[in-house]
């Protein structure tokens, strides 16, 4: 049986400062079944120039990552909001465009996060995994509120020997990240966060893991600002048995 060919949208923060999670994400997706490219030419979903009303340059970026991905049977991405960015919003920006109208729509229809892609499509339901401790998880808004992703990375985190999960009390409240928001609404956003860690703290988890890199990047800075040493990954990592690198914002002994 023909393999589905997956192409990898490897996200911005993910690029630039988690590239871990990428092959995490490659891992898992082989361990599917699938066969995973990393199309060369891939930039932004576009996602910060709509969230700023810039919908011009959102257009033209959209635009390209068409063209790059189209060919694909499936875009997979580690983060709900680039692939809620691609699923959902793709179509209502060529709504007037007849001529990409259709090509948006095949690309949002076959647009997936992670972890909702390996449960509800290739059908995964553990892992091959080992992880010692207990974590608390924060269901990241975009995955949540546009995917409805919640219970299916609790299903694979349950596979995993020597993993405990402690529910974190409003783990759907947003953590203040938010994109351009957490820099357009800096008090507000910090805010949040601290309500967010402080919540995180009263887990008593030694891990705190997501789906979104940029809540994960919110979340550890303020953690570490506050002196809080508590590791903070990215659930790929943790499922594709790639927690042996430094956490999220710790330096690298090498």
């Amino acid at each position: 049986m023909k393999n589905n060919r997956v192409a990898l949208f490897i996200t911005c923060l993910v690029d630039l400062f988690r590239p871990t999670v990428g092959f995490a994400s490659i891992k898992l997706l082989e361990e599917a079944g699938c066969d995973v490219v990393v199309p060369r030419q891939q930039t932004c979903c576009g996602q910060p120039a709509y969230n700023t009303g810039d919908r011009a340059d959102t257009i033209s970026i959209a635009k390209q990552v068409i063209v790059e991905f189209e060919d694909y049977d499936y875009i997979i991405a580690p983060s709900g909001s680039c692939a809620g960015m691609i699923s959902k919003h793709y179509p209502a920006l060529f709504s007037q465009d007849s001529n990409w109208l259709d090509r948006a729509n095949r690309t949002s229809k076959k647009t997936y996060e992670l972890v909702s892609f390996l449960t509800d499509i290739m059908g995964v339901d553990s892992v091959d995994s080992d992880f010692q401790g207990t974590v608390t998880y924060h269901d990241a808004c975009s995955g949540l509120r546009e995917l409805s992703i919640h219970d299916q990375p609790r299903r694979l985190l349950s596979s995993i020997d020597g993993l405990h999960l402690r529910e974190l009390d409003d783990a759907n409240v947003c953590c203040g990240f938010g994109g351009t928001f957490c820099v357009k609404y800096a008090d507000i956003s910090n805010r949040m966060v601290e309500t967010k860690a402080e919540q995180v703290i009263a887990t008593g988890a030694d891990t705190l893991l997501a789906g979104d890199l940029g809540c994960l990047l919110n979340m550890a800075g303020k953690l570490q600002r506050d002196g809080v040493e508590l590791n903070v990954r990215h659930v790929a990592e943790v499922l594709a048995g790639m927690a042996d690198k430094p956490a999220i914002g710790v330096p690298s002994k090498d």
